[in-house]
């Protein structure tokens, strides 16, 4: 979501030189922002405070000279390597108390940006100013050689139709729809002549083999487990090639979203509300029970009631509109 950030300063500052401080798995995705000159790795660890190594690394930027640093978490932490950096303008929301790190604090109305993106774009510009009538969508830009090298690594095809389903979720089981609704959905478009890759993390290795076994013998030769398996460079490329995707509330739908591909969210615990697919071709779905969005990463009721009844047949019927409109489009 960053992106729509570096896109906005790029149209309004055309001759910006735009570097990027974030961890190092972040490093491919920054790669295929063309809005971004360099990928500056932080090598301290998320929530670790240590003062000295953000100190050294700020003195290490200093002599770069850059005009403006713009802080995008909220967090005292995060501001401390722009200071010692010496950057003249150092833009961010309040957050927790910062104001000698930063010197161009802006104070948030949530009422008036309850988007994140739009938190995000609004540091682009002077405090107080109207916000674009479009926020600019991210767009990622592919890496040909690499995915053509993770087809062959791992002998994919295009012969078929190619459905992705991403099943996992970082942030717990909150977020992630059952696994057995997705081997109804795979099991289904297989018979439709679709293939299926599964995508994830090595933490979501036990959801994506539960999902292949679930399907009957026959079909599994045409679900491919990806799965802790692709860096994340080949699954950002590998997914362009998908016809559709069917994924909960995570990061790589938000990949997902900026590849515009045809994309169906499906929402438990969280709120699209908040940080909703930046993509044209979207369908999102959840149910409406009383208890839900709860923010939580465990279900507090222990039932998990907004993804358990979350249809299939939803989900099903949101791929058909949205690879209709797919297939008209594209003839």
């Amino acid at each position: 979501m960053a992106q729509s950030l570096f896109i906005s300063l790029k149209s309004k500052h055309p001759k910006a030189t735009i570097d990027v401080l974030a961890p190092d798995w972040s490093r491919p995705i920054l790669q295929r922002m063309p809005e971004v000159n360099q990928a500056i790795v932080m090598p301290v660890g998320h929530g670790a405070l240590k003062i000295g190594e953000r100190r050294e690394i700020g003195l290490k930027l200093k002599p770069i000279g850059y005009h403006q640093a713009i802080v995008l978490p909220n967090s005292l932490k995060s501001a401390i390597i722009p200071f010692f950096a010496g950057i003249q303008k150092r833009t961010g929301w309040r957050g927790e108390m910062r104001y000698v790190l930063l010197n161009d604090i802006r104070l948030l109305n949530k009422k008036k940006y309850p988007l994140m993106v739009e938190r995000f774009v609004a540091l682009a510009d002077e405090p107080m100013t109207k916000l674009p009538d479009k926020i600019p969508s991210p767009h990622l830009v592919v890496n040909r050689d690499n995915l053509q090298d993770a087809l062959d690594r791992f002998t994919l095809n295009q012969k078929r139709p190619i459905l992705v389903l991403c099943p996992g979720a970082e942030f717990g089981e909150a977020k992630r729809w059952p696994a057995t609704h997705y081997a109804r959905v795979a099991q289904t478009k297989i018979n439709q002549g679709w293939q299926v890759w599964l995508f994830g993390s090595a933490k979501d290795l036990a959801v994506t083999a539960q999902i292949r076994s679930s399907l009957s013998l026959e079909v599994q030769a045409h679900c491919t487990d990806l799965a802790g398996k692709t860096s994340l460079a080949d699954a950002v490329d590998l997914m362009s090639l998908a016809s559709a995707v069917v994924t909960n509330d995570s990061g790589l739908m938000h990949i997902a979203a900026a590849l515009d591909r045809p994309l169906v969210v499906l929402y438990g615990s969280s709120s699209p509300a908040f940080t909703p697919p930046l993509n044209q071709q979207v369908k999102i779905l959840k149910t409406d029970i009383e208890c839900s969005p709860c923010f939580k990463r465990e279900c507090p009721l222990g039932h998990l009631k907004c993804l358990k009844e979350l249809p299939v047949e939803w989900v099903l019927q949101g791929l058909e509109g949205l690879t209709a409109v797919s297939s008209i489009t594209s003839e």
